[in-house]
């Protein structure tokens, strides 16, 4: 771990830099502005490119804060950053510190899904890598281009499913470089390691293909035995190029997300936030809200609205969560209801995909439900109904897919009810936390996908738990990178789950937020990332030592270090 000094630069040796003049003030990882010493501006001939004032990175934040407030609208607010990013990432990373709990909605979720949908029109300065399809045969040579040879994380995406925002294209680029920023941010992941991917097999939005400014391949989406050999020469370049590198991921469709994990978890260090992330941060927060209750987990009843990858992802992760408190796999898959745009997922349907089977209802527990259809076929409210779910998950995309009758229905029958309306960005949640509040009397324990401001209801304030998967991937990042596991397994998910649950303010006061504050972040992320860590030894993936010191050493702070020439 890099020390700070009062002026803003590391106690470290220096480090040595190969380019000089306007160059290395036109490299990110290595500009420092105004706050180059007079020492370094004349042995890197920066003297007369810069004013002649030494600043400290402190004074450099304050201005840049100032300017960031200055920006009218959040999109301008998240372009003011990115740009700023792209000049000085060490400034950058200060600043987001500095304020992480205002800037970490700007910089991802939900601001970044509005970035997605501009990107081609807010577009700057290249980051990242574009793998389009017409250059599949170059892979590597594409992988040999980008600016560090030490990449150390790569976050792919084929830009298909951004958020609940749908295709986006090379839009979703955005993504990727949200999510590093946050692997730094968060998880103190060297920026200079990272590597965003955009996976560009066209699209299917015609909106993008239609925008003269839309700066992606321009052909519909290849699909099938073109799209599989593309992921697999993708796979294979990366395995070649950077073989230790834990890749990561993101939003791909439901169709593929599942399948593209199951098909490389064991080739190389690789998971999917979607499925995994999500499963883990939401099961953090369901034992806090569940250790609020009183009652034990095994004792749930669980209605998952939402039956792509995140949703059979999060009742993965619970069933396993409820074996570990002593239930039989088959007990813990009778509590859980997966229901889809038609109704509850049950062994009688033939249309299911490979990662929905194991949670498909048996129709012999259905014995005596009542249908409103009449047809034998069970609606969402039919589930509620049924069932009396004391927690209810929306993994939906779609807006108000809770309904005011169904919470008033859910509420009759549970005291506590834990309703974890997940979708984002905001638009697209399945029900405000105020609704939540009022149909409930103020009963139900709350998380959401994306940022709520606490809620004043019948003179108490009542904080909402954000459920972002920034609890998680960066900390497994962290740990993973720290003792060099060489795979990512669900126990590691496990582990990580129950180091956020053990972070929780609700454990101490049943009033306070079932996660902890994001001005905590970090120091939540080492906890998670040691418990990460600790659980790769066990299982035999990871090299020896002390974890707590392994993390410590790889974590990357904003603070300028002092530089020389390289001879």
């Amino acid at each position: 771990m890099s020390v700070g000094t009062n002026d803003g630069h590391s106690a470290e040796e220096p480090l040595e830099v190969s380019v000089t003049r306007q160059r290395l003030l036109e490299t990110s990882l290595w500009n420092k502005g105004t706050a180059f010493s007079d020492v370094e501006r004349r042995e890197l001939g920066l003297l007369g490119l810069l004013p002649p004032h030494v600043e400290s990175i402190d004074v450099q934040a304050a201005r840049c804060y100032e300017a960031y407030l200055e920006q009218a609208t959040d999109l301008g607010k998240h372009v003011y950053l990115r740009n700023l990013q792209d000049e000085n990432e060490t400034l950058f990373y200060r600043v987001i510190l500095d304020h992480i709990t205002e800037m970490m909605p700007i910089i991802y979720t939900p601001v970044v899904g509005e970035a997605c949908q501009q990107f081609s029109h807010i577009y700057r300065r290249p980051r990242g890598l574009f793998i389009s399809y017409p250059n599949r045969d170059r892979i590597c040579e594409i992988l040999r281009n980008c600016a560090c040879e030490e990449t150390e994380v790569i976050v792919v995406t084929d830009g298909e499913r951004i958020l609940g925002l749908g295709d986006q294209g090379a839009g979703g680029m955005g993504i990727p470089i949200g999510k590093l920023s946050l692997y730094t941010a968060i998880g103190g992941i060297d920026p200079g390691t990272t590597l965003p991917i955009l996976l560009d097999a066209g699209t299917n939005n015609e909106e993008r293909l239609n925008d003269p400014e839309y700066i992606g391949w321009r052909h519909e989406r290849i699909r099938g035995e073109e799209y599989d050999a593309f992921v697999d020469q993708f796979v294979a370049a990366v395995k070649e190029t950077f073989p230790n590198v834990l890749l990561q991921w993101e939003d791909f469709a439901g169709r593929d997300a599942g399948r593209l994990l199951e098909r490389y978890r064991d080739d190389l260090c690789t998971f999917n936030d979607d499925i995994q992330g999500t499963a883990a941060v939401t099961t953090g927060a369901l034992l806090s809200a569940v250790a609020v209750t009183g009652e034990p987990l095994t004792g749930q009843r669980v209605c998952v609205l939402g039956a792509g990858s995140a949703g059979c992802g999060v009742s993965e992760q619970l069933v396993r969560a409820m074996v570990e408190e002593g239930l039989g796999d088959e007990e813990a898959r009778a509590r859980i209801f997966l229901v889809d745009i038609n109704g509850l997922m049950h062994d009688g349907l033939t249309d299911v995909l490979p990662f929905q089977r194991d949670l498909l209802q048996s129709r012999a527990n259905l014995e005596g439900w009542k249908s409103s259809g009449g047809n034998g076929e069970f609606s969402f409210a039919d589930v509620v109904a049924n069932v009396k779910p004391t927690i209810l998950i929306g993994l939906t995309g779609h807006a108000d897919s809770f309904p005011e009758a169904i919470i008033r229905e859910m509420a009759m029958h549970v005291e506590r009810p834990i309703i974890f309306p997940l979708s984002n960005p905001t638009s697209r949640i399945e029900a405000t936390p105020q609704q939540l509040l009022e149909w409930t009397g103020g009963n139900a324990l709350i998380a959401t996908g994306s940022p709520f401001e606490p809620i004043f209801f019948e003179g108490r304030e009542i904080p909402i738990a954000q459920c972002n998967n920034s609890y998680i991937f960066p900390a497994m990042g962290l740990g993973i990178l720290a003792t060099g596991a060489n795979r990512v397994t669900e126990e590691m998910f496990m582990a990580a789950a129950c180091a956020l649950r053990d972070a929780s303010p609700a454990l101490r006061d049943a009033g306070a937020s079932l996660l902890p504050s994001l001005d905590d972040v970090r120091t939540v992320s080492r906890s998670i990332a040691i418990a990460v860590g600790e659980e790769a030894q066990k299982e035999g993936m990871a090299k020896g030592g002390d974890v707590a010191a392994l993390v410590d050493e790889k974590t990357w702070e904003p603070s300028y270090r002092p530089y020389r020439l390289r001879e």
